[in-house]
């Protein structure tokens, strides 16, 4: 089903253990942006706007079904 990339499922384990995060959008980190990216293209998080020069990161329920399909196998 999910063929989730080690830094993939590092960014979904950290949304779910704790919720919410903000980032900064500076362009110095390249791959957490190549990390969000193929996450959001999955649709497992969304990312909007949190302020100035701050983006929210948020796992939606089809990333919460990824990850747990990858814990039950």
């Amino acid at each position: 089903m999910a063929n989730i990339l080690p830094q993939q499922r590092l960014l979904l384990d950290f949304l779910i253990m704790s919720g919410d995060i903000t980032i900064s959008d500076d362009e110095d980190y390249v791959i957490l942006k190549r990390s969000l990216k193929g996450c959001i293209e999955k649709c497992w998080i969304t990312l909007n706007r949190f302020g100035a020069s701050f983006d929210k990161a948020a796992i939606t329920e089809k990333g919460r079904q990824a990850m747990s399909y990858r814990a039950s196998r």
